[in-house]
């Protein structure tokens, strides 16, 4: 039996968001604060430009100032580290983006740590983490965030459900388990030392790709009637592909997220959500500090 497989698309998910954030940041600057987020590009890898340029447009078109510091490839680790504090300490920017890689001679532990959790809008401070973790209030990743509501909002339901994660990276695989979790799923965890990967992903209700490797989600890795969503990003000549090989999937998938224009459309979306908790998480943490 050939499927067709529902395209679960993020451009309409993520315009709808951001015509909230819009409406929000309104309401803001009414009130007298002016959002801003600061993105600091050390050295000038070109894929960090081009997202940073994105993230830029979309600041512009939501009413968000954004401020790009760009610093040479070989500033020092204290002088990256005291810029970040005294963003920390500036009332008047409210977020703060490391854009990566960094450059070798840069701990990028230490850099990201030294970003108040209060402002880490990327949500990769160990605090923000533990949040996470807990299910408490903190800000979390964009990008899992992003798989989260793809699914949601495209009325699939995820309790109950068998979650198989292909990926365990810091940035995606980890903090989407989590997330997953919280949405009471049941999650299994695939990776580079798991045997017969495909044995395990044939078992998935919910499948999600995030491991960082073209195709290598075959159509043969997917139980007839699953859901899949490919949060790889791969560069290729022609642009960018995901994890999954998308034709051999879509033939068994109940639904399926294309790349491009699927969890990448919305992750700028919730990264300028959280960019709005962190101004609440702010002004919380400034009226209990005169309490």
């Amino acid at each position: 039996m050939v499927l067709v497989a529902m395209l679960l698309r993020g451009k309409e998910i993520a315009d709808q968001i951001k015509q909230e954030i819009k409406n929000d940041v309104a309401t803001l600057r009414a009130w007298g604060v002016a959002p801003k987020l600061a993105a600091i590009l050390v050295g000038g890898d070109k894929s960090s430009v081009v997202y940073a340029q994105a993230k830029e447009r979309v600041c512009g078109l939501l009413g968000i100032e954004f401020l790009l510091y760009r610093l040479p490839g070989d500033v020092s680790e204290q002088d990256l580290v005291g810029l970040i504090r005294s963003l920390n300490e500036d009332p008047q920017t409210h977020g703060i983006m490391i854009e990566l890689p960094l450059p070798r001679h840069l701990d990028k532990a230490r850099v990201l740590e030294s970003v108040s959790p209060l402002k880490d809008v990327d949500g990769v401070h160990p605090i923000n983490r533990g949040h996470l973790m807990a299910g408490t209030v903190g800000l979390y990743p964009a990008t899992p965030q992003s798989c989260i509501a793809i699914m949601r909002l495209n009325g699939i339901e995820i309790e109950g459900k068998h979650a198989v994660v292909v990926g365990r990276g810091e940035t995606v695989g980890k903090p989407l388990i989590s997330l997953l979790l919280q949405q009471n799923a049941t999650v299994t965890v695939c990776h580079t030392r798991t045997r017969d990967i495909g044995r395990l992903t044939r078992q998935a209700d919910i499948l999600v790709a995030a491991a960082g490797r073209a195709g290598l989600i075959t159509g043969a890795m997917v139980r007839e009637g699953a859901v899949v969503v490919d949060a790889g990003i791969n560069p290729t000549e022609s642009g960018i592909c995901g994890d999954v090989d998308f034709e051999s999937v879509e033939r068994v998938a109940a639904a399926i997220t294309p790349v491009p224009g699927g969890v990448g459309s919305l992750t700028t979306a919730f990264i300028m959500q959280n960019l709005l908790q962190a101004i609440e998480l702010q002004q919380v943490s400034r009226m209990e500090a005169v309490r």
